[in-house]
């Protein structure tokens, strides 16, 4: 006998202290999920000193999680949707658990390896159950667009707060204590969702396409992990190989969901105009603010100098920004036309962008300002038009929604990354003599490396003008991003469909 879909509310009834409650809970596994992509930034020079791993190994242990959790991303969305948001999220959880505690003793770097793979899969499991339970539970549109917002500020926060606080276990423990704080949590999760939480899931979802599961895997992973390795090494002509083949299997495998009943990504969710809009713009979103990060981070361990630990301190200052501006744009949207308030944060975090590119080499206050003010706009374009997408997307599909939403931030920040990172090391190149030594002209941290006085001042310079024209082009891409939210979400029809009981 088949469990029916359950609600906690009537459509636009107005949920209440135990949906609230309940959504606190579900910000845990958001919380650690985002963690995990920066929790260790520290632990490295410890996991390298205890297990001895090779570059390539070293490499593998900090990228396996993204490339797991972005490559599972739409077949987890879609699971959820058919065998229950809440059952996949439990599993979900026990799985990150088990793979903590496999991570916090590994004995090898290949053993590291496994378990980071295997909190990426669990990851994917958990993004999409939370915030595919976050539509189903507030029905009252001001209550999930105020929920939406502080999920989307937590989860901005969270990557943010996984590199300070692993530098914090780190003064006190070994590397493993890293990921063993995520145990507490996830108990917690596993004893307080089944009394807090109801279950939904499609009460109609068809057969699962396994074949489909392959498809998505290789059109996503070889994307992501191409354009990762072109921001990090330069495009060369096994990357453009890499990238063109998994662009190859994305057109099967959206023809392969074009042409089925039971396709893992259904058509009605395209039907609401505002959806489509919604994941393009949330990427473009996502490519600003890893964009960004690819030179703040710099900026402030090679051209002032700090220790990785008192800078990771001091980027946790935008995060105040950030977690206020989320709330505050959901409830202006209640008040003002929704394209505005989207068209406005593209607007504040292109002005932040104008900010950084004033930046000069002792410019610590500006440098905090211009990354709250751009962060802070791109929070608030995240929260309204993630929000945005799930409501004009049928409540049965919401995890498949939620999973198309964060692959779309996955190929965006990626991008980001590679682009944005692209005209900064281009610039650079460019600003430094001839005369200089190659490791010297390709980075920054090779022109340090040398310890030539006059050499790394000219580093320091060359590395400001070009993060000046790196934040010019992220600003410009931006402004862009405002007039496509001015002419899509205009014309975007917000249905809203009935809810599933």
């Amino acid at each position: 006998m088949t469990t029916p879909t359950r609600t906690t509310t009537a459509p636009g009834e107005r949920a209440g202290r135990k949906e609230w409650t309940a959504f606190v809970v579900l910000l845990l596994p958001l919380l650690l999920v985002s963690m995990d992509v920066s929790v260790l930034f520290f632990a490295i020079p410890s996991i390298d000193r205890d297990l001895g791993p090779s570059a390539t190994q070293q490499l593998w242990i900090f990228d396996v999680y993204a490339f797991a959790l972005s490559g599972l991303l739409i077949t987890m969305g879609s699971l959820g949707d058919r065998i229950g948001r809440r059952k996949l999220l439990m599993i979900g959880a026990l799985a990150f658990s088990a793979a903590s505690v496999g991570a916090a003793y590994a004995s090898s770097p290949e053993m590291l390896i496994a378990a980071r793979a295997l909190l990426g899969i669990g990851g994917a499991t958990l993004m999409p159950s939370t915030m595919g339970l976050v539509r189903n539970m507030f029905r009252d549109e001001s209550q999930r667009s105020r929920a939406v917002g502080i999920w989307s500020g937590a989860m901005a926060g969270g990557i943010a707060l996984g590199s300070v606080l692993s530098g914090v276990m780190l003064e006190h423990f070994w590397w493993g204590s890293v990921f063993l704080i995520n145990v507490p949590a996830m108990v917690l999760l596993l004893v307080l969702v089944p009394v807090l939480v109801p279950e939904f899931k499609d009460p109609d979802p068809g057969r699962f396409d396994f074949l489909s599961v392959p498809l998505s895997m290789g059109s996503v992973l070889p994307v992501v992990y191409g354009v990762k390795e072109t921001a990090a090494r330069g495009i060369d002509a096994r990357n453009a190989l890499i990238i063109v083949a998994g662009l190859v299997i994305g057109w099967f495998f959206v023809r392969r969901q074009r042409g089925r009943d039971d396709a893992m990504i259904s058509r009605e969710l395209f039907r609401g105009r505002g959806f489509a809009a919604g994941i393009g713009l949330n990427a473009l979103a996502s490519f600003a603010m890893m964009g960004s990060a690819f030179f703040t981070t710099q900026y402030l361990q090679s051209v002032l100098g700090m220790s990785t630990m008192e800078a990771s301190l001091w980027s946790l200052a935008p995060s105040l920004a950030v977690g206020a501006a989320a709330p505050a744009a959901t409830a202006v949207a209640q008040r003002v036309e929704r394209s505005r308030v989207v068209c406005a944060g593209f607007v504040i975090a292109a002005a932040g962008f104008g900010v950084l590119a004033l930046s000069g080499t002792d410019s610590l206050w500006l440098l905090l300002v211009g990354s709250a003010v751009m962060s802070s706009g791109i929070v608030t374009v995240m929260a309204l038009v993630s929000d945005m997408a799930l409501s004009t997307s049928p409540p049965e599909k919401a995890s498949s929604a939620a999973s198309l939403l964060e692959t779309g931030q996955e190929f965006g920040g990626a991008m980001g990354m590679a682009l944005l990172g692209a005209v900064a090391t281009a610039v650079y190149t460019a600003q430094m003599p001839d005369s200089a030594p190659d490791v010297a002209r390709k980075t920054l941290p090779g022109a340090l490396s040398t310890g030539d006085g006059s050499l790394i001042s000219l580093g320091r310079e060359a590395f400001v003008h070009s993060m000046g024209y790196a934040s010019v082009a992220g600003a410009l891409l931006l402004l862009a991003g405002a007039v496509l939210a001015a002419t899509q979400l205009r014309r975007a029809v917000l249905s809203r469909p009935s809810d599933v009981r």
